[in-house]
């Protein structure tokens, strides 16, 4: 079993030969169990709470960084044995300030954190990075507050601090942070080989009369209108993969044509992909302003498309457990949906046991 104890970090006075960029070290302490005895040092390490990839913990090694019982390793290839007492100094990289201002204000609904991710629930109207009209009001400004520049990944650039992938301004629900680079880059790889499990609820116009299918197109940027995205058969457009399954139907009315309550699965990760691809095959999502359909009493009020990421599920890029978190409709959407409970069909075996999932009575 390993047993991490870390340690808070404490500044020290440069070392000579040290790296400028770092500016702090922190040291981290484990316990070899029996399940690690005989390991290799540096892949012992990775397991480690808090140590980074297996690659970066043989480069501590080289660099000094490492004692077995206060004796310092000479080699990323040395054996652990049961109860040796592992330490380990990590440096703690300073970057300079970044161009967002911290934004303490914005409120972080956070569902899970430790050192290296977070996943939260972002709430209607919040933009995620910064963008013509929203400077310091965004996700990312609140990101930095709570993380400071030096504790989230960089790799999306300055004005995207910890952003791993994006939801609409007006869509909620579920979402992943990273807090290093690392971590970051491993997340989006995950989303690149479609591991990285992200399922969202939305509520459509009209009857889906089968109670799963897949849509595959191409999409890219409206020629016509550069705020909306297109399916596409250029060769320049991105792939899209998006699966979706009935959760319940309701019937149609005097001035509409009924309502499916649907689950969207998301393989590839475009700019608006499930809203393009519900109206490609003739169903917008309700409150959709910009792909959308009917006036205000066919969008039952809704003021915002009707759409929440409501589970992500993957392997923890660097623990390797699984994180899944689940998120109930926001008040505005399970509303809407009071409003149609007298309309149900009934809900599939699946819907059953989903809406429960999402608070839904």
């Amino acid at each position: 079993m390993v047993v991490p104890t870390p340690t808070p970090p404490r500044a020290r006075r440069p070392r000579q030969g040290r790296r400028a960029d770092v500016a702090d070290e922190r040291l981290v302490n484990a316990l070899v169990g029996p399940e690690s005895d005989g390991m290799r040092i540096d892949a012992f390490l990775a397991g480690v709470e808090g140590c980074p990839s297996r690659s970066a913990c043989a480069r501590m090694v080289e660099e000094g960084r490492v004692t077995i019982n206060s004796t310092p390793v000479t080699s990323k290839s040395e054996r652990v044995l049961l109860g040796d007492r592992i330490q380990v100094t990590l440096p703690e990289p300073a970057r300079e300030a970044g161009p967002l201002a911290p934004n303490p204000s914005i409120p972080l609904d956070i569902r899970f954190e430790d050192d290296h991710l977070i996943v939260l629930s972002k709430q209607a109207g919040l933009v995620c990075h910064p963008s013509p009209g929203h400077v310091d009001d965004t996700l990312a400004n609140a990101l930095v507050a709570h993380c400071g520049y030096e504790h989230l990944g960089l790799l999306q650039g300055d004005e995207r601090p910890g952003i791993v992938h994006r939801l609409d301004m007006d869509t909620t629900g579920l979402m992943v942070a990273a807090k290093d680079d690392e971590t970051q880059k491993a997340l989006q790889d995950l989303i690149r080989l479609r591991v990285l499990d992200r399922r969202y609820v939305t509520l459509v116009h009209g009857y889906i009369a089968l109670d799963e299918g897949t849509v595959v197109t191409g999409i890219a940027r409206s020629r016509r209108d550069p705020m909306r995205m297109t399916v596409s058969d250029d060769p320049a457009a991105r792939e899209a993969i998006t699966t979706y399954r009935v959760l319940e139907r309701f019937e149609a009315g005097v001035r509409d044509e009924g309502y499916t309550l649907v689950e969207c699965h998301l393989y590839t990760g475009r700019t608006h992909q499930i809203r393009v691809h519900m109206r490609h095959i003739g169903h917008q999502l309700v409150g959709d302003a910009l792909y959308g359909r009917g006036d205000e009493r066919q969008n039952l009020g809704l003021t915002r498309q009707f759409l929440h990421s409501w589970r992500i599920a993957f392997d923890h890029p660097v623990t390797g457990e699984e994180v899944c978190v689940e998120d109930h409709l926001p008040d505005d959407l399970a509303a809407t949906l009071a409003l149609l409970g007298k309309r149900t069909m009934g809900r599939t075996a699946y819907g059953d046991d989903v809406c429960v999932r999402l608070g839904l009575s």
